[in-house]
């Protein structure tokens, strides 16, 4: 790539961010900055999106209120503890394509899945196997296996693992409906992924959804890279349960508190199986202190424990700035600004391969950068100031993330790639 190349790219890069209808969002974020205050170029926000200026004064006031009121906090405010989880509901449904009631937040990931498993994975006679896409990420395979094993079961018989074809990285859905076909017989739950977090592919959860309840199994969904990331329709695919953690494109804050969907016809059904606790008793009998459960309006019933208060007080920043600015105009613009960072890298980084499909309507923000010496491009990146990660054995990812990244941005991690090429 030669000089003239890099400033024609660059000067695009200012161009477009002057033109971009919601730049002036990236002043609502607070970016990673070298130790004598310059910014970093924060291109991470799929493992831990960006922190929400307004993030400290809500987990202040909290403070505050802790302070001023103590346990008086959960009642005698206008923001009552006691309904904090409430205060997000309405945002994470308009988020996720739900109705209020089949949303809930609580715990984090890996515990949400495992309440799910234990609502919807009930085997019985030939119905007991799990099916999961790879590349799985790891926690999920964890969780998966052991729910095998709890049941008496021997994942090495009863967990199914569609992968890629030979010499491919993406998984083809003609692939996924037929391992799902083929299994119709002793499928009981699928566990799949809205968004892989190694490869960046969207997966259709709409049509596998229908091909896991064709077979007669349950749609759970992992929407970790998903949520705050492409728009969703968990209600209207009829998604049995999804859960996600709210850290990533929901910048929450690091192990920030997850959240869960349970579809309308299993969370109106008080008669539904799940895990029970205080906080997931309906709230006009929860204080009786009775020995009976009776379960809270929908997915709310999935709650267990008393909510993290400050951990939920970042979230409300965030999801606020969500509701401002609305998922259609960060899809269209995350496009847009994917595009632009993929063309400069086929363009003037041939030695990269990108896993994430080109189709824009395949993947969200991430592109998955395959590379044999990745470590040391990594090592590159980051001593010019460019925030990226690395997944075993040899991917970079990197996201554009429509709220607070630019054009300029894109155009700084591929020039630092181009000229650190072998």
């Amino acid at each position: 790539m030669t000089t003239s190349d890099l400033e024609l790219s660059e000067a695009h890069a200012r161009s477009l961010d002057e033109l971009d209808p919601i730049a002036a969002y990236r002043d609502r974020f607070l970016l990673p900055s070298t130790a004598d205050g310059r910014p970093k170029t924060y291109l991470a926000g799929q493992s831990l999106g960006a922190q929400p200026v307004a993030a400290r004064a809500e987990v202040e006031a909290e403070l505050d209120a802790w302070a001023r009121l103590g346990v008086d906090g959960w009642f005698a405010r206008e923001r009552a503890w006691i309904e904090a989880d409430d205060a997000i509901r309405d945002s994470t449904a308009r988020l996720v394509g739900a109705r209020p009631r089949e949303v809930a937040t609580l715990n984090t990931l890996t515990v949400n899945l495992h309440l799910l498993f234990a609502t919807f994975f009930r085997p019985a006679g030939r119905r007991t196997a799990i099916l999961i896409d790879a590349p799985t990420f790891p926690s999920d395979r964890y969780a998966v296996e052991s729910q095998l094993r709890l049941h008496g079961l021997d994942p090495s018989r009863d967990l199914i693992v569609v992968r890629p074809r030979d010499g491919e990285a993406l998984l083809r859905t003609e692939d996924m409906e037929n391992a799902i076909r083929e299994n119709r017989v002793r499928l009981a739950v699928a566990l799949l992924a809205g968004v892989n977090y190694a490869t960046g592919q969207v997966h259709d959860i709409e049509r596998l959804t229908d091909a896991v309840h064709e077979a007669g199994g349950v749609a759970l969904w992992d929407l970790a890279h998903a949520a705050g990331n492409i728009p969703l329709a968990l209600h209207d695919a009829g998604v049995d349960g999804a859960a996600w953690c709210t850290y990533k494109y929901l910048n929450s804050g690091p192990g920030a508190i997850a959240q869960l969907f349970v579809h309308q016809r299993h969370a109106t059904d008080a008669s539904t199986l799940r895990l029970t606790g205080w906080w997931g008793n309906d709230p006009a009998t929860r204080f009786r202190m009775a020995e009976t459960f009776e379960p809270g309006a929908g997915a709310d019933g999935w709650r267990i424990s008393t909510p993290p208060i400050l951990s939920l007080a970042p979230i409300r920043a965030s999801l606020a700035i969500f509701d401002e600015v609305g998922i259609g105009a960060l899809r269209a613009k995350s496009i847009e600004l994917s595009a632009f960072l993929e063309g400069l890298l086929r363009s003037h980084v041939p030695d990269v391969e990108i896993l994430t499909p080109r189709d824009p309507a395949a993947r969200g923000a991430q592109l998955s950068l395959q590379m044999v010496d990745a470590p040391r491009r990594l090592a590159e990146l980051e001593a010019a100031d460019v925030v990226a990660d690395f997944r075993e054995p040899d991917i970079i990812r990197v996201a554009p993330v429509p709220l607070y990244n630019t054009y300029r941005d894109a155009w700084r991690a591929a020039m630092v790639l181009a000229d650190t090429a072998p």
